[in-house]
């Protein structure tokens, strides 16, 4: 994110996602506040609960129950807000409130913790598998029943919380004919072609910047995410949304 400051001047730098029970809060809290303060205040902090068991695996790490992680994100969320608001905690962040808060998930208990505490409520575009190695993609009437359940949530404070989406795959009018197997089967109620997936952006450029105005529209995303595999398939998009 330093790197990355030292080459920009004006755009605000994300850790999108971290794996919140991973991380000590107060350690965390240390850590972003000095990089707010090297990136002159242009962060953005991004958690969520975590739902891939093999990267609890691989740290070596206990895989807890959902509602356990929650509770840890919430806990994190309440320290991290606790210390920043703290003005004998130090390194200050360049915030003054320490950087805006991205929460990411999907499920009733997260969406609760997210309405409460979030500046910027992400949404992965579907559900992880029991076992966490897979994703089921949303339709839209399943988008939509989640967005309805947030703002239901937010009440009052829907207006001033960011919407953003997590754009599963973006594909190109040659590589149209399969989705990627890192995605679980549709489920039978489910749409069958990826152009009725809110999180999947399918053909020419333009038709892109078109679908990604559209469900601004719809659903009220202002901000959408795209991962590293899907960068140089997006960028033609940036240009057509101009």
């Amino acid at each position: 994110m330093v790197l990355a400051a030292e080459a920009t001047e004006r755009v605000r730098l994300s850790t999108f996602v971290l794996n919140t029970p991973f991380y000590n809060p107060v350690l965390l809290a240390r850590d972003v506040a000095s990089t707010d303060q090297f990136i002159d205040g242009r962060m953005e902090l991004g958690l969520g609960a975590g739902y891939v068991k093999a990267e609890f695996d691989a740290a070596g790490i206990p895989f807890p129950s959902g509602g356990r992680r929650v509770e840890q994100l919430e806990q994190a969320v309440t320290t991290l807000r606790g210390l920043f608001a703290d003005t004998e905690f130090q390194p200050r962040p360049a915030q003054p409130s320490g950087p805006p808060l991205l929460i990411a998930g999907w499920g009733d208990r997260l969406l609760r913790v997210a309405a409460a505490h979030a500046d910027i409520i992400a949404f992965p575009g579907g559900w992880a598998s029991t076992t966490g190695d897979a994703l089921h993609l949303a339709g839209v009437a399943q988008m939509e029943e989640r967005l309805a359940y947030l703002r239901g949530l937010l009440g009052d404070r829907a207006d001033a919380v960011e919407l953003n989406i997590l754009l599963q795959q973006v594909i190109p009018p040659a590589e149209a004919s399969a989705m990627p197997d890192r995605f679980a089967p549709l489920s039978p109620d489910a749409p069958h072609s990826p152009e009725e997936l809110p999180s999947v952006l399918i053909g020419t450029p333009t038709e892109m910047a078109q679908q990604i105005k559209e469900r601004s529209e719809r659903y009220g995303f202002t901000y959408f995410t795209v991962m590293e595999y899907n960068m140089e398939n997006f960028a033609p998009v940036i240009a057509a949304l101009r």
